[in-house]
């Protein structure tokens, strides 16, 4: 089961493991920035708590803003046809017209009904309903996951599918795809399909399917730029924009893949000049331990001082590509790269 983290109340994995069980509790309160985790906890209510063929009668999915909270409270109130228990979700209950009213309800659910709430993002919980709710149901305030930990989470959406992955792979996929938890299950549905009865997706196959080969891809590139190897760099750089349908959302999905490189690298260089142990640096990179000593030779050319002049390269060129300039992706894209690849100069 794919573990989520919740700041507070009750955990992902706990609820998931219980809804999969068909235990449920007759109110549910969940919030946060991350929907991917209520998304799921919603598939799995609807899976366990009512039976395909109940669930015509037994079933309510309710959008808050199309809706009022006498007209939901109703269907709460309902007591299963036929069936053990009656499921009543809403999407949007921030914007629910007069939610205020399920502060009585959370008092006395009813014991026949599951009511799960779901807000889109943390309102305010020291008032009511939220107050309530928070004191009578159970209830998760899910918050996006760290970088650190999307690929473990990346390989247990794998495993859930019977795919093992190639070590690394998790990682790089995590890397490509973003920290957005639905855009990244949807990457791991689209390869667990490209792989086919193969059941190992490998970091090939990771860049294959997003569109790359093995010599030209963003991981190349931010070898390349570690390196200082300029026309190695542009040569990728150059290559992805040609084969990019947008050439403008191609070369800002770039400069971010490298932005997040080098806060890796800028984290690590805290760790050397810290005397961090070595065995430390991955976590507090948050790259995998196999991975960690690739960052090495780039974060010592580079240096503190390197880092931070690449970063301001690349918040330049960032600002550029999204409106504030109209010189052409490739040279705002090639300027940025001969800037970002430059070490820092010695003292």
């Amino acid at each position: 089961m794919a573990k989520g983290r919740s700041k507070t109340g009750a955990s992902f994995d706990d609820l998931a493991t219980g809804f999969a069980h068909g235990q449920f509790a007759p109110l549910y309160f969940f919030y946060g920035e991350e929907g991917w985790f209520m998304d799921e906890l919603q598939r799995l209510a609807i899976e366990h708590a009512v039976a395909p063929h109940e669930r015509d009668f037994n079933l309510d999915v309710v959008f808050g803003p199309e809706a009022s909270a006498q007209q939901v409270l109703a269907q709460c109130a309902q007591f299963p046809m036929m069936a053990a228990r009656r499921l009543v979700v809403v999407r949007g209950f921030e914007k629910l017209d007069g939610n205020a009213l399920f502060k009585t309800y959370a008092e006395a659910p009813n014991p026949q009904a599951v009511v799960v709430l779901l807000c889109s993002a943390k309102p305010n919980v020291s008032a009511h309903p939220y107050r309530a709710l928070r004191e009578a149901a159970v209830w998760s305030n899910f918050e996006p996951l760290k970088p650190a930990a999307l690929p473990g989470w990346v390989e247990r959406r794998f495993r859930a599918r019977r795919v093992e992955t190639e070590a690394g792979a998790a990682a790089m996929l995590a890397e490509l795809a973003g920290a957005d938890l639905r855009s990244l299950d949807a990457e791991v549905d689209k390869l667990v399909t490209y792989v086919g009865d193969r059941t190992r997706v490998t970091r090939d196959d990771v860049l294959r399917a997003a569109g790359h080969s093995a010599e030209q891809n963003p991981f190349e590139l931010q070898a390349a730029l570690g390196r200082g190897d300029v026309p190695r760099a542009l040569a990728i750089a150059d290559a992805l924009l040609a084969q990019a349908g947008n050439r403008a959302g191609e070369a800002i999905r770039i400069v971010a893949l490298l932005s997040a490189h080098m806060t890796k690298l800028w984290k690590l260089t805290g760790c050397l000049e810290a005397g961090v142990p070595e065995r430390e640096w991955a976590g507090q990179v948050g790259v995998p331990p196999f991975f960690v000593r690739d960052y090495v030779p780039p974060a010592k050319r580079y240096g503190p001082a390197g880092v931070r002049r690449a970063f301001e390269a690349l918040l330049a060129a960032d600002l550029e590509l999204k409106g504030g300039s109209r010189r052409d992706e490739r040279l705002v894209l090639t300027l940025a790269l001969r800037r970002a690849a430059a070490p820092a100069s010695p003292h």
